[in-house]
């Protein structure tokens, strides 16, 4: 039986071997739910659910409702036990990746690719970013900085001015470049410089 402690290592070589120039970012909030893996490429951001053979079905519903409102493409990567009927509980633009169990250790294999995903919102997108991400945004295209304004006032501007397909490069540019070990004091800065207006 393959639990998701199996899988999660093995799943990211995959990953990068498979798709190049990739960021693997784990664990983040998306509406009701937390998307195990998000798969940050130069042009877009798929979401990967982990179903493991020790889960259930239980959640998949609402978990493809919130990763179809964040994520330009969406897989499931699911153990031996699931891989037969998966098909049956994720939409068709979603692709399937199963998760094989061998002797010399985990098999990956593409089941179906995923298609764009139809129903994204790309202002659920740009809110996964942080505000000092999204001032980088506003700043290198010569936007105000709208300092004293809400995230979701700047969201809206953001996607008013700039163009979706340069949108969607510099979304993935700034999740590439997200640094975990600074982003406290970036956000301290941020709010110091806010709180000079």
């Amino acid at each position: 039986m393959l639990y998701d402690k199996d899988i999660r290592e093995s799943l990211f070589d995959f990953l990068e071997e498979r798709y190049g120039k990739t960021r693997i970012i784990e664990e983040k909030q998306v509406g009701r739910s937390r998307a195990d893996v998000i798969l940050v490429r130069p042009l877009d951001l798929s979401g990967i659910e982990i179903k493991s053979d020790a889960d259930t079905y239980a959640r998949l519903k609402r978990q493809v409702k919130d990763y179809d409102r964040y994520f330009d493409y969406n897989y499931v990567a699911v153990g031996s036990r699931h891989g037969a009927h998966i098909a049956e509980h994720v939409p068709p633009w979603w692709g399937i990746i199963t998760i094989e169990q061998e002797e010399a250790g985990v098999d990956f294999y593409i089941l179906r690719e995923a298609s764009p995903n139809p129903s994204r919102c790309l202002r659920a997108k740009l809110s996964l970013l942080w505000r000092p991400e999204l001032a980088h945004i506003q700043k290198i295209n010569q936007m105000p900085k709208y300092r004293e304004k809400s995230k979701a006032f700047v969201i809206e501007k953001i996607l008013s001015l700039v163009p979706e397909q340069l949108l969607h490069e510099q979304i993935s540019h700034e999740l590439f470049e997200r640094d975990y070990t600074t982003i406290e004091e970036s956000i301290r800065q941020y709010r110091k410089s806010r709180n000079r207006i």
